[in-house]
């Protein structure tokens, strides 16, 4: 056996054992390349007679493309093969489902859908929107808002203080949305309607409280405000929020510091199934408090009493989604659990209109 016939038997074996494409492009390389070993018996035919040339030369030209073809028919094999194997890796079920979009899977939480709601309905009404700060000072917090230093009503609200600043002044975590009614008065001139949704804070925690949740005030005051106007307003609200055709109000006297008259709101409703009924039934739920703006909650605005007055209310945010959407634990709405959300959360899209719907 010749040594050229050796080589190709070799080679063969070398090219019928490459596993992949980097595999036998190193058998070409090895064999063909500029320092292979056909390539070198190449470079040997001229030192040879012309004789010799003519049969050993035609004999390594044989051998030379008897193995490049050899190699291209591997190389294509390897190719198809490993497009098979890619394919059968990534092999899509197209019977599967799509996947829903982001917009699909995200929820927007409760409260803020509640609040989306409730700015929808105030802001048919000509309401706009005030905001403040969540750490307040004593004075708006309490004095300005008619709870004197001292005065047994500061007691209704367990208040988180912070430690006392340089001077001496221990600030708070408000406890209700009221100090934006006298930042409001402050800065605004007569006549001011505003809503005022926010988080607030208290030493609270059970089932229907916790120690921070969310709270929405409303703030009219003109010359000519009257309980009548807070009646109507408040009745259209109900309306409206519950979605129902007709609301029975009952007003309660109550005592609030920075109202006088102050009253309680109860709404009727039907509480004998499994889902609280609006606007139907025999029985009644108390769902805010509300009342004619104090006079002296007026000067600390910046307001004559004698010129202006107003009516404000005020209701629990947290509470109201409850008995909207049948919530049983105030303390889920801040677990982060995702199947709560899904369940009771509302696609991001859906956004609430009085045309539309509220909660469609």
């Amino acid at each position: 056996m010749s040594d050229l016939d050796q080589l190709k038997i070799s080679l063969s074996a070398e090219i019928a054992g490459a596993a992949d494409e980097a595999a036998i492009e190193a058998v070409r390389v090895n064999a063909l390349g500029k320092k292979g070993s056909i390539s070198e018996l190449l470079k040997t035919l001229g030192a040879m007679s012309p004789e010799e040339r003519q049969t050993r030369g035609a004999a390594i030209n044989q051998l030379k493309n008897a193995v490049t073809e050899a190699i291209a028919a591997r190389k294509t094999a390897l190719k198809d093969q490993a497009i098979n194997a890619r394919l059968a890796r990534e092999t899509v079920d197209v019977t599967l489902p799509v996947r829903a979009s982001p917009a699909e899977r995200g929820r927007i939480h409760p409260i803020t859908q509640i609040i989306d709601e409730i700015t929808a309905i105030f802001g048919d009404m000509g309401f706009s929107i005030a905001e403040g700060p969540d750490i307040e000072t004593d004075y708006y917090n309490f004095t300005a808002l008619n709870f004197p230093v001292g005065h047994p009503a500061r007691e209704m609200h367990d208040t988180f203080f912070l430690p006392p600043d340089a001077n001496g002044e221990r600030k708070v975590l408000r406890t209700h949305t009221s100090p934006v009614q006298i930042r409001t008065m402050e800065g605004q001139q007569p006549p001011i309607r505003i809503i005022i949704p926010g988080k607030t804070y208290r030493q609270d925690s059970d089932a229907t409280h916790s120690p921070m949740f969310h709270q929405v005030e409303g703030l009219v005051i003109d010359k000519s405000a009257n309980v009548a106007n807070m009646r109507w307003v408040l009745e259209e609200f109900c309306k409206a929020f519950f979605e129902v055709p007709s609301v029975n109000m009952r007003f309660r006297p109550s005592f609030f510091p920075f109202t006088e008259p102050s009253v309680e709101v109860d709404i009727q409703c039907d509480r004998s199934g499994d889902v609280i009924r609006f606007g139907e039934g025999s029985d009644w739920m108390e769902i805010l408090g509300c009342g004619m703006v104090h006079p002296n909650v007026l000067r600390a605005g910046g307001l004559d009493p004698d010129v202006y007055q107003g009516f404000a209310w005020g209701m629990g945010l947290d509470r109201i989604a409850m008995l909207k959407y049948g919530m049983p634990d105030l303390r889920d709405f801040f677990n982060a659990d995702i199947r709560w959300m899904n369940h009771y959360g509302f696609r991001p899209l859906d956004l609430p209109t009085l045309f539309g719907g509220l909660s469609a």
